[in-house]
């Protein structure tokens, strides 16, 4: 089983109207929800831990989870609004405004967190930048890492971010105890101040480092070496949810060939590794191919 922790919002997608008005058509979305639909689609056990609104966003957040074959049973469910992010695209890529004071998502505390006999956990995306959330999800984190795998993916949004300093400590501490960490070229260069992911990868004593650079593909860095996996090609629409697939499509990956556990992780071989990457870019590519964050299912590949 793999549990997804992290954010579920509401992304409020710009349309045109027939009367030619600009308008939001609003779409399930957010990083780590993102990640955990694309992993019920490609049929990986998966499970969502988040706060979710009982509101009419938050019935909507649960109808696409239970529609992609992810169970949100531990998810903690709060009579408070549901985030939103309104999404601006410019020749295809994504910026973002977030609505996100005094929200289910936002207000989970640690006595919300669930037990879990998963064998690999997933964080990352905006709910680690704000409090009290993001102090949840980094104690569920530590408190996993000793016995499960566990992943992160930061994705930064830096238009997001309040307190720049105590994100970084955050970001520090949790990529310090995690087993992968995917990042982008440019989230590398926010964190560190350069894209070497090798001193990362010796700075933080992960397995592995993924790292995502758009058409020009993918970087495997480990202890044992670096391997690069190519782009899959792809007529882009928009990359909203591209790298979210992409980690999905890894750990799916990793799941069947059974390496996606704490001790599976250090036995997985270069090629191992190179088939997870390349299943994610082949995932990825058809996301970009399509408006919005809408994942393949197992079926389409």
């Amino acid at each position: 089983m793999i549990l997804c922790c992290g954010e579920a919002l509401i992304d409020m997608l710009p349309r045109e109207t027939a009367a030619g008005e600009t308008a939001f058509a609003p779409h399930a979305g957010g990083s780590v929800f993102n990640t955990a639909v694309a992993l019920g689609r490609l049929d990986a056990p998966v499970q969502f831990f988040s706060g979710l609104s009982s509101d009419l966003f938050g019935d909507i957040l649960r109808a696409q989870l239970a529609a992609s074959q992810v169970d949100s049973s531990p998810a903690a469910i709060a009579d408070r609004p549901t985030t939103l992010a309104f999404v601006t695209l410019t020749d295809g890529h994504a910026s973002y405004a977030f609505y996100d004071e005094n929200t289910a998502g936002r207000m989970l505390s640690e006595s919300d967190l669930p037990k879990t006999d998963a064998d690999a956990l997933f964080f990352g995306g905006i709910s680690l930048v704000v409090e009290p959330c993001g102090a949840a999800y980094e104690a569920m984190m530590l408190r996993e890492a000793s016995h499960r795998l566990t992943m992160i993916d930061p994705n930064i949004r830096p238009s997001f971010i309040t307190d720049e300093a105590a994100y970084r400590a955050r970001l520090t501490r949790m990529m310090g105890v995690a087993d992968i960490i995917k990042t982008s070229d440019e989230d590398l260069e926010w964190i560190t101040g350069n894209t070497d992911a090798d001193a990362l990868l010796a700075s933080t004593g992960a397995q592995v480092i993924l790292l995502t650079r758009g058409g020009d593909g993918v970087s495997i860095f480990t202890a044992s070496g670096t391997y690069d996996v190519a782009a899959e090609k792809a007529e882009v629409v928009d990359t909203v949810g591209a790298g979210d697939t992409f980690s999905a499509g890894f750990m799916a990956q990793m799941h069947r060939s059974g390496h996606l556990t704490k001790s599976g992780i250090k036995q997985a071989t270069k090629a191992d590794l190179r088939a997870a990457a390349s299943f994610g870019a082949k995932v990825a590519a058809i996301t970009v191919s399509r408006a919005g964050a809408n994942p393949p299912w197992s079926r389409e590949l």
